[in-house]
Protein backbone atom coordinates (compact mmCIF):
# COMPACT_ATOMS: atom_id res chain seq x y z
CA UNK A 1 0.00 0.00 0.00
CA UNK A 2 0.93 3.44 -0.70
CA UNK A 3 1.65 6.15 1.87
CA UNK A 4 -1.64 7.62 2.21
CA UNK A 5 -2.32 10.98 4.41
CA UNK A 6 -6.37 11.03 5.45
CA UNK A 7 -6.43 13.04 8.34
CA UNK A 8 -9.30 14.99 7.39
CA UNK A 9 -11.57 12.33 6.06
CA UNK A 10 -10.54 10.31 9.46
CA UNK A 11 -12.07 13.63 11.69
CA UNK A 12 -14.94 13.39 8.83
CA UNK A 13 -15.75 10.40 10.17
CA UNK A 14 -14.78 10.22 13.96
CA UNK A 15 -17.22 13.77 13.63
CA UNK A 16 -20.01 11.60 12.25
CA UNK A 17 -20.12 9.15 14.84
CA UNK A 18 -19.51 11.95 17.51
CA UNK A 19 -16.83 10.08 19.18
CA UNK A 20 -13.61 11.61 20.38
CA UNK A 21 -10.42 10.67 19.73
CA UNK A 22 -9.61 8.66 22.95
CA UNK A 23 -13.23 6.72 22.41
CA UNK A 24 -11.63 6.10 18.63
CA UNK A 25 -8.33 5.21 19.57
CA UNK A 26 -10.25 2.14 21.52
CA UNK A 27 -12.53 1.38 19.11
CA UNK A 28 -9.16 0.60 17.00
CA UNK A 29 -6.74 -0.32 19.21
CA UNK A 30 -4.34 1.97 18.83
CA UNK A 31 -3.18 4.75 21.08
CA UNK A 32 -4.56 8.09 21.03
CA UNK A 33 -1.49 9.67 20.36
CA UNK A 34 -1.35 7.55 17.18
CA UNK A 35 -4.78 8.25 16.29
CA UNK A 36 -4.03 12.66 16.56
CA UNK A 37 -0.80 11.91 14.08
CA UNK A 38 -2.83 10.15 11.85
CA UNK A 39 -5.34 12.87 11.77
CA UNK A 40 -2.82 15.77 11.19
CA UNK A 41 -1.27 13.96 8.65
CA UNK A 42 2.21 13.57 10.76
CA UNK A 43 1.86 9.18 9.93
CA UNK A 44 0.43 7.49 6.74
CA UNK A 45 -2.91 5.12 7.21
CA UNK A 46 -1.38 1.26 7.06
CA UNK A 47 -3.30 -1.79 5.96
CA UNK A 48 -4.12 -3.03 9.34
CA UNK A 49 -5.38 0.43 10.33
CA UNK A 50 -7.64 0.77 7.37
CA UNK A 51 -9.01 -2.78 8.08
CA UNK A 52 -9.74 -2.30 11.12
CA UNK A 53 -11.65 1.13 10.27
CA UNK A 54 -13.72 -0.46 7.12
CA UNK A 55 -14.62 -3.37 10.00
CA UNK A 56 -15.56 -1.18 12.56
CA UNK A 57 -17.90 1.45 10.54
CA UNK A 58 -19.06 -0.48 7.72
CA UNK A 59 -16.96 1.96 5.32
CA UNK A 60 -15.25 0.62 2.06
CA UNK A 61 -11.41 1.33 1.54
CA UNK A 62 -12.88 3.39 -0.92
CA UNK A 63 -13.75 6.31 1.85
CA UNK A 64 -10.40 7.09 2.13
CA UNK A 65 -9.66 7.26 -1.32
CA UNK A 66 -8.24 10.53 -1.89
CA UNK A 67 -9.83 10.86 -5.67
CA UNK A 68 -12.98 10.80 -3.63
CA UNK A 69 -12.49 14.67 -3.22
CA UNK A 70 -12.50 15.02 -7.00
CA UNK A 71 -16.07 16.82 -7.18
CA UNK A 72 -14.55 19.57 -4.29
CA UNK A 73 -11.09 19.68 -6.68
CA UNK A 74 -13.43 20.13 -9.65
CA UNK A 75 -15.29 22.34 -8.15
CA UNK A 76 -12.67 24.90 -6.90
CA UNK A 77 -11.14 24.94 -10.65
CA UNK A 78 -13.85 26.11 -12.33
CA UNK A 79 -14.15 28.89 -9.10
CA UNK A 80 -10.54 29.60 -10.07
CA UNK A 81 -11.13 29.82 -13.81
CA UNK A 82 -13.13 32.43 -13.53
CA UNK A 83 -11.72 34.99 -15.05
CA UNK A 84 -13.57 37.65 -12.78
CA UNK A 85 -11.36 36.44 -9.75
CA UNK A 86 -8.27 36.90 -11.27
CA UNK A 87 -6.47 33.61 -9.57
CA UNK A 88 -3.59 34.38 -11.66
CA UNK A 89 -1.44 31.95 -14.03
CA UNK A 90 -0.67 29.22 -11.76
CA UNK A 91 -4.05 28.82 -9.90
CA UNK A 92 -5.26 26.13 -11.89
CA UNK A 93 -2.34 23.59 -11.20
CA UNK A 94 -4.18 20.55 -10.44
CA UNK A 95 -1.50 19.32 -8.25
CA UNK A 96 -1.65 22.78 -5.86
CA UNK A 97 -5.76 22.65 -5.70
CA UNK A 98 -5.87 18.67 -5.20
CA UNK A 99 -3.46 19.82 -1.94
CA UNK A 100 -5.41 22.63 -0.61
CA UNK A 101 -8.58 20.20 -1.09
CA UNK A 102 -6.71 17.24 0.87
CA UNK A 103 -5.32 19.21 3.49
CA UNK A 104 -7.73 22.17 4.15
CA UNK A 105 -11.56 20.82 3.14
CA UNK A 106 -13.05 23.62 4.44
CA UNK A 107 -11.50 26.13 3.48
CA UNK A 108 -11.99 24.77 0.03
CA UNK A 109 -15.54 24.08 0.67
CA UNK A 110 -16.24 28.09 1.64
CA UNK A 111 -14.09 29.32 -1.14
CA UNK A 112 -16.34 27.85 -3.78
CA UNK A 113 -19.63 28.94 -1.48
CA UNK A 114 -18.46 32.32 -1.92
CA UNK A 115 -17.79 32.41 -5.16
CA UNK A 116 -21.26 30.53 -5.68
CA UNK A 117 -22.72 33.71 -3.40
CA UNK A 118 -20.68 36.11 -5.02
CA UNK A 119 -23.07 34.51 -8.78
CA UNK A 120 -25.82 34.92 -7.43
CA UNK A 121 -25.16 38.15 -6.44
CA UNK A 122 -23.79 39.31 -9.91
CA UNK A 123 -26.65 38.11 -12.00
CA UNK A 124 -29.40 39.27 -9.42
CA UNK A 125 -27.52 43.02 -10.02
CA UNK A 126 -27.06 42.30 -13.91
CA UNK A 127 -30.92 41.55 -13.87
CA UNK A 128 -31.63 44.97 -11.31
CA UNK A 129 -29.84 46.80 -13.68
CA UNK A 130 -30.29 45.07 -17.42
CA UNK A 131 -26.98 44.93 -17.86
CA UNK A 132 -26.82 41.97 -19.71
CA UNK A 133 -24.28 43.10 -22.60
CA UNK A 134 -21.63 40.41 -21.78
CA UNK A 135 -23.49 37.46 -22.44
CA UNK A 136 -22.70 35.84 -19.15
CA UNK A 137 -25.96 36.62 -17.43
CA UNK A 138 -27.16 32.95 -15.58
CA UNK A 139 -30.39 34.38 -14.87
CA UNK A 140 -31.09 35.43 -10.68
CA UNK A 141 -34.78 34.04 -11.64
CA UNK A 142 -33.20 30.41 -11.23
CA UNK A 143 -30.95 31.31 -8.46
CA UNK A 144 -33.38 30.39 -5.66
CA UNK A 145 -33.59 26.46 -7.10
CA UNK A 146 -29.61 26.73 -7.82
CA UNK A 147 -29.20 27.77 -4.09
CA UNK A 148 -31.57 24.59 -2.77
CA UNK A 149 -29.94 22.27 -5.18
CA UNK A 150 -26.24 23.14 -3.87
CA UNK A 151 -27.76 23.02 -0.32
CA UNK A 152 -28.28 19.17 -0.84
CA UNK A 153 -25.43 18.82 -3.24
CA UNK A 154 -22.82 19.65 -0.11
CA UNK A 155 -24.96 17.49 2.29
CA UNK A 156 -24.72 14.24 -0.40
CA UNK A 157 -28.03 14.59 -0.64
CA UNK A 158 -28.42 12.95 3.04
CA UNK A 159 -29.98 14.76 5.99
CA UNK A 160 -29.67 12.47 8.98
CA UNK A 161 -32.02 14.45 11.15
CA UNK A 162 -34.95 14.26 8.85
CA UNK A 163 -34.56 10.40 7.46
CA UNK A 164 -34.31 9.00 11.19
CA UNK A 165 -37.61 10.87 12.29
CA UNK A 166 -39.21 9.57 9.08
CA UNK A 167 -37.81 6.19 9.67
CA UNK A 168 -38.98 6.28 13.65
CA UNK A 169 -42.36 7.48 12.45
CA UNK A 170 -42.61 4.96 10.41
CA UNK A 171 -41.83 2.34 12.75
CA UNK A 172 -44.85 3.95 15.17
CA UNK A 173 -47.50 3.64 12.69
CA UNK A 174 -45.74 0.09 11.36
CA UNK A 175 -46.91 -1.23 15.26
CA UNK A 176 -50.74 -1.00 14.17
CA UNK A 177 -50.39 -1.72 10.68
CA UNK A 178 -48.09 -3.13 8.01
CA UNK A 179 -50.10 -0.49 5.12
CA UNK A 180 -48.05 2.48 5.76
CA UNK A 181 -50.00 3.96 2.88
CA UNK A 182 -53.66 3.43 5.24
CA UNK A 183 -51.74 4.77 8.59
CA UNK A 184 -50.35 7.96 6.94
CA UNK A 185 -53.49 8.65 5.89
CA UNK A 186 -54.80 7.60 9.60
CA UNK A 187 -52.58 9.80 11.06
CA UNK A 188 -53.84 13.20 9.31
CA UNK A 189 -57.50 12.07 10.11
CA UNK A 190 -57.06 11.15 13.52
CA UNK A 191 -54.34 12.66 15.13
CA UNK A 192 -54.15 16.01 13.19
CA UNK A 193 -58.08 16.01 11.96
CA UNK A 194 -57.47 16.55 8.93
CA UNK A 195 -60.46 15.46 6.14
CA UNK A 196 -59.30 14.09 2.90
CA UNK A 197 -60.81 14.71 -0.39
CA UNK A 198 -60.45 13.41 -3.08
CA UNK A 199 -61.31 15.98 -6.59
CA UNK A 200 -62.39 15.56 -10.09
CA UNK A 201 -62.47 19.39 -10.30
CA UNK A 202 -59.45 20.89 -8.94
CA UNK A 203 -58.47 22.18 -12.94
CA UNK A 204 -55.51 21.03 -15.31
CA UNK A 205 -53.01 22.39 -13.05
CA UNK A 206 -53.50 21.63 -9.63
CA UNK A 207 -52.29 18.38 -7.93
CA UNK A 208 -53.71 18.40 -4.45
CA UNK A 209 -54.09 21.56 -2.14
CA UNK A 210 -54.22 21.66 1.45
CA UNK A 211 -56.14 24.72 3.93
CA UNK A 212 -54.23 24.79 7.49
CA UNK A 213 -57.22 26.97 8.82
CA UNK A 214 -60.09 24.05 7.87
CA UNK A 215 -57.43 20.95 7.92
CA UNK A 216 -59.37 20.37 4.52
CA UNK A 217 -56.77 18.63 2.25
CA UNK A 218 -58.12 17.94 -1.72
CA UNK A 219 -56.44 15.65 -4.19
CA UNK A 220 -56.49 15.53 -7.81
CA UNK A 221 -58.27 12.13 -9.15
CA UNK A 222 -55.75 11.81 -11.77
CA UNK A 223 -52.83 11.52 -9.44
CA UNK A 224 -51.89 7.63 -8.93
CA UNK A 225 -51.54 5.58 -5.76
CA UNK A 226 -48.23 6.30 -5.30
CA UNK A 227 -48.37 9.99 -5.67
CA UNK A 228 -51.33 10.68 -3.62
CA UNK A 229 -49.50 9.10 -0.64
CA UNK A 230 -46.45 11.09 -1.72
CA UNK A 231 -48.42 14.32 -1.07
CA UNK A 232 -50.23 13.00 1.78
CA UNK A 233 -46.95 12.27 3.34
CA UNK A 234 -45.11 15.49 2.99
CA UNK A 235 -48.48 17.23 4.41
CA UNK A 236 -48.01 15.04 7.62
CA UNK A 237 -44.07 15.91 7.37
CA UNK A 238 -45.08 19.11 7.84
CA UNK A 239 -47.59 18.85 10.16
CA UNK A 240 -45.18 16.77 12.49
CA UNK A 241 -41.75 18.46 12.76
CA UNK A 242 -42.50 21.73 11.03
CA UNK A 243 -39.71 22.61 14.16
CA UNK A 244 -37.07 20.12 12.68
CA UNK A 245 -37.67 21.65 9.23
CA UNK A 246 -37.22 24.71 10.06
CA UNK A 247 -34.30 24.21 12.10
CA UNK A 248 -32.64 22.51 8.81
CA UNK A 249 -33.58 25.46 6.59
CA UNK A 250 -31.89 28.09 9.04
CA UNK A 251 -29.11 26.24 8.80
CA UNK A 252 -28.89 26.62 5.12
CA UNK A 253 -28.28 30.41 5.36
CA UNK A 254 -30.73 31.04 2.00
CA UNK A 255 -29.84 34.81 0.27
CA UNK A 256 -33.90 34.65 -0.05
CA UNK A 257 -37.24 33.64 0.81
CA UNK A 258 -38.18 32.22 -2.48
CA UNK A 259 -34.70 30.24 -1.84
CA UNK A 260 -35.94 29.16 1.70
CA UNK A 261 -39.32 28.47 0.36
CA UNK A 262 -37.93 26.13 -2.08
CA UNK A 263 -35.53 24.58 0.49
CA UNK A 264 -38.45 23.94 2.96
CA UNK A 265 -40.49 22.25 0.01
CA UNK A 266 -37.84 20.02 -0.86
CA UNK A 267 -36.80 19.07 2.72
CA UNK A 268 -40.54 18.18 3.34
CA UNK A 269 -40.33 15.97 -0.04
CA UNK A 270 -37.26 14.25 1.19
CA UNK A 271 -39.77 13.65 4.51
CA UNK A 272 -42.30 11.82 2.01
CA UNK A 273 -40.02 9.94 0.27
CA UNK A 274 -38.19 8.77 3.80
CA UNK A 275 -41.35 7.74 5.21
CA UNK A 276 -42.46 5.43 2.44
CA UNK A 277 -39.19 4.07 1.87
CA UNK A 278 -37.84 3.93 5.28
CA UNK A 279 -33.82 3.84 5.64
CA UNK A 280 -32.63 0.08 6.77
CA UNK A 281 -35.98 -1.91 4.68
CA UNK A 282 -35.55 -0.24 1.54
CA UNK A 283 -31.49 -0.18 2.08
CA UNK A 284 -31.79 -3.75 2.37
CA UNK A 285 -34.11 -4.30 -0.05
CA UNK A 286 -31.76 -2.09 -2.61
CA UNK A 287 -28.73 -4.81 -1.85
CA UNK A 288 -31.04 -8.10 -2.04
CA UNK A 289 -32.35 -6.55 -5.53
CA UNK A 290 -29.01 -5.35 -6.36
CA UNK A 291 -30.10 -2.02 -6.89
CA UNK A 292 -32.67 -3.39 -9.70
CA UNK A 293 -34.88 -0.01 -9.74
CA UNK A 294 -37.69 -1.57 -12.15
CA UNK A 295 -37.64 -4.44 -9.17
CA UNK A 296 -38.19 -2.35 -6.63
CA UNK A 297 -40.75 0.17 -8.09
CA UNK A 298 -42.62 -2.26 -8.51
CA UNK A 299 -42.18 -4.12 -4.74
CA UNK A 300 -43.33 -0.64 -3.31
CA UNK A 301 -45.53 -0.25 -5.98
CA UNK A 302 -43.78 3.76 -5.93
CA UNK A 303 -42.70 5.34 -9.46
CA UNK A 304 -39.10 4.84 -11.46
CA UNK A 305 -38.47 8.12 -10.54
CA UNK A 306 -39.30 8.18 -6.78
CA UNK A 307 -36.51 4.87 -6.38
CA UNK A 308 -34.23 6.32 -8.19
CA UNK A 309 -34.14 9.37 -5.66
CA UNK A 310 -34.41 7.56 -3.20
CA UNK A 311 -31.31 5.63 -4.00
CA UNK A 312 -29.12 8.58 -3.89
CA UNK A 313 -29.42 9.44 -0.52
CA UNK A 314 -28.30 6.24 1.13
CA UNK A 315 -25.06 7.71 2.94
CA UNK A 316 -26.22 7.01 6.44
CA UNK A 317 -22.81 7.39 8.12
CA UNK A 318 -23.14 3.69 9.66
CA UNK A 319 -25.25 2.05 6.66
CA UNK A 320 -24.15 3.24 3.19
CA UNK A 321 -24.93 2.07 -0.07
CA UNK A 322 -23.73 2.49 -2.89
CA UNK A 323 -23.22 6.33 -3.80
CA UNK A 324 -25.01 7.66 -6.58
CA UNK A 325 -25.42 10.29 -8.59
CA UNK A 326 -29.17 11.18 -9.62
CA UNK A 327 -29.88 13.24 -12.56
CA UNK A 328 -33.13 14.42 -14.74
CA UNK A 329 -33.41 16.24 -18.38
CA UNK A 330 -35.42 17.39 -20.41
CA UNK A 331 -35.46 17.24 -24.40
CA UNK A 332 -33.75 20.70 -24.49
CA UNK A 333 -30.81 19.42 -22.10
CA UNK A 334 -32.52 20.89 -19.19
CA UNK A 335 -31.30 19.43 -15.99
CA UNK A 336 -34.25 20.10 -13.58
CA UNK A 337 -32.76 17.33 -10.64
CA UNK A 338 -29.12 17.14 -10.06
CA UNK A 339 -28.34 15.29 -6.97
CA UNK A 340 -24.91 13.26 -5.89
CA UNK A 341 -23.59 11.09 -3.30
CA UNK A 342 -20.40 10.68 -5.32
CA UNK A 343 -17.52 12.88 -7.03
CA UNK A 344 -19.16 13.05 -9.79
CA UNK A 345 -19.14 17.05 -11.00
CA UNK A 346 -22.15 18.88 -12.06
CA UNK A 347 -20.65 22.34 -13.89
CA UNK A 348 -22.15 25.73 -12.92
CA UNK A 349 -21.11 26.96 -15.52
CA UNK A 350 -23.87 25.86 -17.87
CA UNK A 351 -24.23 22.80 -20.14
CA UNK A 352 -23.67 19.21 -19.61
CA UNK A 353 -21.61 16.40 -22.04
CA UNK A 354 -23.86 15.38 -25.55
CA UNK A 355 -22.04 11.92 -25.60
CA UNK A 356 -23.78 10.82 -22.02
CA UNK A 357 -26.59 8.35 -22.34
CA UNK A 358 -28.65 10.21 -20.26
CA UNK A 359 -29.41 12.52 -23.56
CA UNK A 360 -29.60 9.27 -26.10
CA UNK A 361 -32.22 7.64 -24.11
CA UNK A 362 -34.65 9.66 -26.10
CA UNK A 363 -34.32 7.97 -28.81
CA UNK A 364 -35.21 4.96 -27.28
CA UNK A 365 -38.32 5.81 -24.90
CA UNK A 366 -38.99 3.84 -21.91
CA UNK A 367 -35.66 1.14 -22.69
CA UNK A 368 -33.05 1.09 -19.71
CA UNK A 369 -29.81 2.22 -21.18
CA UNK A 370 -26.08 1.73 -19.55
CA UNK A 371 -22.82 2.99 -20.24
CA UNK A 372 -19.30 3.51 -18.96
CA UNK A 373 -18.13 6.78 -18.85
CA UNK A 374 -14.84 8.22 -18.28
CA UNK A 375 -14.35 11.53 -16.88
CA UNK A 376 -11.23 13.96 -18.03
CA UNK A 377 -9.55 12.94 -14.59
CA UNK A 378 -9.39 9.09 -15.25
CA UNK A 379 -12.24 8.17 -13.18
CA UNK A 380 -14.49 5.82 -14.55
CA UNK A 381 -18.61 5.56 -13.52
CA UNK A 382 -21.54 3.28 -14.40
CA UNK A 383 -24.53 4.69 -15.58
CA UNK A 384 -28.21 3.80 -15.77
CA UNK A 385 -30.33 5.73 -17.62
CA UNK A 386 -33.72 5.90 -19.22
CA UNK A 387 -36.85 7.82 -20.34
CA UNK A 388 -40.21 8.57 -17.82
CA UNK A 389 -43.32 9.59 -19.53
CA UNK A 390 -46.21 11.79 -17.35
CA UNK A 391 -49.17 11.83 -19.52
CA UNK A 392 -51.74 14.42 -20.11
CA UNK A 393 -55.10 14.43 -18.19
CA UNK A 394 -56.75 15.16 -21.03
CA UNK A 395 -56.83 15.34 -25.12
CA UNK A 396 -54.84 18.70 -25.78
CA UNK A 397 -53.15 18.75 -22.76
CA UNK A 398 -49.28 18.74 -22.95
CA UNK A 399 -47.38 15.75 -21.24
CA UNK A 400 -43.88 15.83 -19.79
CA UNK A 401 -40.86 13.59 -20.91
CA UNK A 402 -37.66 13.30 -19.00
CA UNK A 403 -34.54 11.55 -19.28
CA UNK A 404 -33.37 10.04 -15.34
CA UNK A 405 -29.78 9.08 -14.90
CA UNK A 406 -28.41 7.23 -12.11
CA UNK A 407 -24.59 6.84 -11.88
CA UNK A 408 -21.79 5.53 -9.82
CA UNK A 409 -17.89 4.96 -9.57
CA UNK A 410 -17.24 1.82 -11.73
CA UNK A 411 -15.60 -0.02 -8.47
CA UNK A 412 -19.35 -0.51 -7.51
CA UNK A 413 -20.48 -1.99 -10.40
CA UNK A 414 -20.51 -5.29 -9.33
CA UNK A 415 -23.00 -4.85 -6.75
CA UNK A 416 -25.42 -3.50 -9.71
CA UNK A 417 -27.51 -5.54 -11.54
CA UNK A 418 -26.99 -3.30 -14.43
CA UNK A 419 -23.24 -4.33 -14.76
CA UNK A 420 -24.13 -7.64 -15.40
CA UNK A 421 -22.72 -9.30 -19.28
CA UNK A 422 -20.79 -5.89 -19.34
CA UNK A 423 -16.77 -6.14 -20.01
CA UNK A 424 -15.24 -3.86 -17.54
CA UNK A 425 -11.60 -4.02 -17.57
CA UNK A 426 -8.94 -3.62 -20.09
CA UNK A 427 -11.21 -4.05 -22.76
CA UNK A 428 -14.44 -2.26 -21.37
CA UNK A 429 -16.26 0.12 -24.35
CA UNK A 430 -15.66 3.28 -22.15
CA UNK A 431 -17.34 6.64 -23.48
CA UNK A 432 -14.72 9.83 -22.57
CA UNK A 433 -16.97 12.69 -21.37
CA UNK A 434 -17.37 15.74 -19.38
CA UNK A 435 -18.83 18.13 -16.92
CA UNK A 436 -19.52 20.76 -19.80
CA UNK A 437 -17.24 22.24 -22.34
CA UNK A 438 -16.84 25.24 -20.42
CA UNK A 439 -15.15 23.12 -17.83
CA UNK A 440 -13.76 19.89 -20.02
CA UNK A 441 -10.08 19.44 -20.67
CA UNK A 442 -10.83 17.17 -24.25
CA UNK A 443 -9.46 19.43 -26.91
CA UNK A 444 -9.68 16.46 -29.46
CA UNK A 445 -13.41 16.33 -28.53
CA UNK A 446 -15.36 16.24 -31.85
CA UNK A 447 -18.66 17.52 -29.82
CA UNK A 448 -16.83 20.29 -27.89
CA UNK A 449 -20.05 23.71 -28.65
CA UNK A 450 -17.58 25.84 -26.64
CA UNK A 451 -13.97 26.81 -25.63
CA UNK A 452 -12.88 26.04 -22.34
CA UNK A 453 -12.83 28.36 -19.24
CA UNK A 454 -9.21 30.37 -19.41
CA UNK A 455 -7.54 28.79 -22.88
CA UNK A 456 -6.07 30.71 -24.90
CA UNK A 457 -7.03 29.50 -28.26
CA UNK A 458 -5.21 28.19 -31.13
CA UNK A 459 -6.41 29.12 -34.48
CA UNK A 460 -4.63 28.54 -37.62
CA UNK A 461 -5.87 29.86 -41.17
CA UNK A 462 -4.95 27.20 -43.04
CA UNK A 463 -5.48 24.34 -41.49
CA UNK A 464 -8.66 22.50 -39.03
CA UNK A 465 -9.43 19.88 -36.59
CA UNK A 466 -12.24 17.85 -35.57
CA UNK A 467 -12.61 21.07 -32.66
CA UNK A 468 -12.85 24.69 -33.71
CA UNK A 469 -11.54 25.13 -30.33
CA UNK A 470 -8.35 24.06 -29.84
CA UNK A 471 -6.28 25.75 -27.32
CA UNK A 472 -2.62 25.87 -26.59
CA UNK A 473 -0.32 23.99 -24.52
CA UNK A 474 0.11 26.61 -21.98
CA UNK A 475 -3.48 27.01 -20.18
Amino acid sequence: MTRTYVGSRLRQLRSERGLSQVALAQTLSISPSYLNQIEHDARPLTVSVLSKITEAFGVDAGFFDSQDDVRLVAELREVLLDDEVEAGPHANDAQQISSLVAGHPEIAQAMVNLHRRYRIATDQLAAATDERGDGSMRGSITAPHEEVRDYFYQRRNYIHELDVAAEEMTTRMRMHSADIRREITNRLESVHGVTIVRRVDLGDYTLHRFDPETRRLEFSAALSAGQRTFKLATELGYLEYRDLLDKLVDEGNFTSEDARALGLLGLANYFAAAVMLPYRQFHGAAEDFRYDIERLSAFYSVSYETICHRLSTLQRPNLRGIPWSFVRVDRAGNMSKRQSATGFHFSSSGGTCPLWNVYETFGSPGKISTQIAEMPDGRNYLWVARTIERRAARFGQPGKTFALGLGCELRHAGRVVYADGLEIGPHARVTPIGAGCRVCERQQCPQRAFPALGATLRVAEHSSTVSPYMATEDR
